[in-house]
């Protein structure tokens, strides 16, 4: 049948249909959400830190954004949102026991299981895989389940006991339905403390007009303090031409008190001084006669 190595072309390879959309592996999509840095595509290292939209990344790439954003970046308009570092929390997670890391795998010849992570929620114990819904807290920064959440009602955190509101709740790579949420919270929240910068700005400028005002009107001139000088004087004196002038017999009594208090108290003071010059050797008892001083040849430290 011929044999001169042709062939017949079949009928799907002649017609040529619309070309199939490729579906995104689940498990790819999951480990990239939740194993890898938001803004960089590296692997997730502590400090981890969550914005207001609950994505997660690495604290030194968040840094590295905010001081040089011109650089080029793989996911520059993931974090468009972050203004300052106070756009983002530290997260509190807690270590997965199980987890072994890559030291369970160095040679290569073991299976790594995608969905082992290495972080959990201390209440329930679920991993932080992606399967299950986790949230953070916006006061304290701890990671939990959502399901811990939802089965013990508290309104203090499980982990650290600080106080919390539903409203503080941030639900860690959510849907696109719950990305829009948090994202109408954020805004309302910036909305809100735009009036108190600009409370803040208009008493700085206050301040720095009332200085202003009082460089131009400077305080009282030396003459109305001479004159107030002179008035409160003038009211001492009259206060004491005021008050009754003490009889001459008991300034004549008071004399002779005070003198005779005088005399004791400086004779007291020659008593103690000659007792104390005599502890020295220069006073006039301590010093020898010339029968009780030594020859210089039997002079020793112990005969006087």
């Amino acid at each position: 049948m011929g044999c001169d190595g042709g062939t017949i072309p079949k009928r799907h390879e002649l017609v040529k249909g619309p070309k199939k959309v490729e579906k995104v592996d689940k498990n790819a999509a999951l480990v990239a959400r939740w194993y890898y840095c938001a803004l960089t595509q590296e692997k997730l290292n502590r400090p981890v830190v969550s914005c207001d939209l609950g994505r997660l990344y690495n604290k030194d790439a968040v840094i590295e954004y905010l001081l040089d954003k011109s650089a080029e970046r793989p996911n520059m308009e993931v974090a468009v949102h972050i203004r300052g570092i106070k756009d983002v929390k530290e997260l509190n997670l807690t270590d997965n026991p199980a987890w072994q890391g890559d030291r369970a795998n160095t040679k290569g010849d073991r299976y790594e299981d995608l969905h082992r992570a290495c972080y959990i929620c201390p209440v329930v114990g679920l991993e932080m895989n992606g399967r299950h819904k986790f949230c953070y807290l916006r006061t304290c920064g701890c990671v939990f389940s959502e399901r811990a959440l939802r089965e013990v009602k508290t309104e203090i955190c499980h982990k650290c006991g600080d106080p919390f509101r539903n409203s503080d709740i941030v639900i860690l790579n959510g849907s696109k339905e719950e990305v829009e949420e948090l994202r109408k919270g954020m805004e309302e929240r910036r909305a809100k403390e735009k009036p108190g910068k600009k409370s803040k700005k208009s008493k700085a400028a206050e301040t720095v007009s009332k200085s202003e005002a009082s460089k131009d009107n400077p305080g009282p001139s030396k003459t109305t303090k001479n004159e107030l000088k002179t008035a409160t004087v003038n009211k001492a004196e009259d206060s004491s031409a005021s008050a009754p002038e003490p009889s001459t017999s008991t300034a004549v009594s008071i004399k002779p008190v005070a003198a005779a208090g005088s005399k004791r108290l400086f004779s007291g003071r020659d008593e103690k001084s000659e007792t104390y010059k005599s502890l020295f050797t220069s006073h006039s008892s301590a010093k020898r006669t010339k029968d009780q001083t030594s020859n210089w040849v039997t002079h020793t430290p112990y005969h006087f």
